[in-house]
């Protein structure tokens, strides 16, 4: 098949492209911009030249775009779109029903959502790795292995089969949404009883794996919010304040001060790596290295480090983040906060570990720093079972089928 590839700066570009590659399809690129531009002539009219001018069998892009969607339903042409963002709030827009519409999102609750209210263009599938390309990536001093993805569990060296020594013993890569200009604290004029209202929400969220509550818990104190930060719906879509102000506002809040407590409590027992955006986010006992490059270096840091923490953002109600997949796909050792999705395809204490609390979080630290054959063995577990069922190309065969 021939696919116009939809490129924008986003995670996965070369692996998805290099996939379909691979899988004996024809890329053609045409570049992007990821601005939430709903409309905009010039593009609609470029991307419909490429259209006629390439003839392609489908459009393909990372997340779903309304304008491209709209092209693609007036030239008659399916366009399939894998959304590993969330919030996303593009995704709430009326074209998200054009018939040309295949669109995937990784989270199992949110495809339910879609599929309850009775649309049929918004599928669920997880995110992949590539771990054709993970496993070529080694620090200097170890020759690099021949990589020939199978249908079969990889047999690829891990890190545990080629003994790669590890610099970091836990570590976590992402944003603390603690940077300058975050939408929360621009709401400087709240009542003290919205004030006091958020603390109790958060706190008592801040405790519960697995289920998020935030959304439905707005309404007495939402005319307070939007007096203070205001923000509405877009005119073509069908999104509420409340999910804008739970997904946009106060759950990434909630993420910022779970993951700073979390990261603090770690620290206070165990030297912690932290790879975030936030230079200035400083603790006794922690080094924080600032950003990583996703391609090259932050593989690097999975595969040498005894555990990688995923702390999922709040507004991801029950699917697998991309983190996850890029941990285990590069042979990493990986404890996760609770996601049901997991259940799914992988097995706790086999595949991956996860945590339900602080407490719970220390504990399993501790265990797996002082397991090292189990915990060696779980990361060698996970990364084959993302090479053998888990990858890019077989995610392209579920879409294209």
């Amino acid at each position: 098949m021939k696919i116009l590839f939809i490129e924008w700066k986003s995670f996965g570009n070369r692996d998805m492209i290099d996939s379909f590659a691979a899988e004996g399809h024809e890329v053609v690129c045409f570049p992007f911009s990821n601005k939430d531009s709903r409309k905009d002539e010039e593009v609609e009219r470029g991307l419909t030249s490429a259209l006629r001018r390439e003839t392609p069998d489908v459009v393909f892009s990372f997340n779903y775009f309304p304008l491209i969607s709209n092209v693609c339903k007036r030239e008659d042409i399916r366009y399939i779109s894998w959304i590993y963002d969330s919030p996303y709030v593009m995704l709430y827009s009326y074209t998200a029903i054009n018939p040309c519409n295949e669109i995937y999102v990784f989270d199992k609750a949110l495809y339910a959502e879609f599929h309850n209210a009775g649309i049929r263009t918004v599928h669920y599938m997880p995110m992949a790795a590539n771990t054709a390309r993970l496993d070529t990536l080694l620090p200097a001093g170890f020759s690099e292995p021949v990589s020939q993805e199978t249908d079969a569990p990889s047999q690829q060296p891990s890190p545990a089969d080629a003994q790669i020594p590890f610099l970091y013993d836990i570590s976590f890569i992402g944003s603390l949404y603690t940077e300058e200009h975050n939408f929360f604290d621009r709401m400087t004029t709240l009542s003290d009883y919205t004030k006091g209202y958020l603390d109790a929400m958060m706190a008592i969220q801040m405790k519960v794996q697995g289920y998020n509550f935030i959304q439905e818990s707005l309404a007495p104190i939402m005319d307070d919010l939007y007096q203070a930060l205001p923000m509405d719906p877009n005119p073509d879509g069908v999104e509420s304040r409340e999910y804008l102000y739970a997904q946009y506002v106060i759950n990434r809040k909630i993420t910022g001060l779970e993951r700073a407590d979390l990261i603090g409590a770690v620290a206070q027992k165990h030297h912690f790596d932290l790879f975030t955006p936030n230079r200035g986010f400083t603790m006794p006992n922690l080094t924080n290295h600032g950003t990583v490059d996703y391609y090259e270096q932050m593989p690097l840091v999975f595969k040498q480090s005894r555990i990688n923490l995923n702390i999922a953002l709040r507004s991801i109600k029950t699917g697998i983040p991309l983190r996850a997949f890029d941990i285990m796909g590069s042979g990493g050792f990986l404890l996760s906060s609770f996601q049901e999705d997991f259940l799914d395809d992988f097995i706790p204490g086999e595949d991956f570990a996860y945590y339900e609390s602080k407490e719970d979080l220390l504990y399993k630290i501790d265990y797996y720093l002082n397991h090292e054959e189990e915990r060696m063995a779980v990361a060698k577990n996970g990364h084959d079972k993302i090479a053998g069922a888990h990858t890019f190309r077989h995610r392209i065969r579920e879409m294209l089928a």
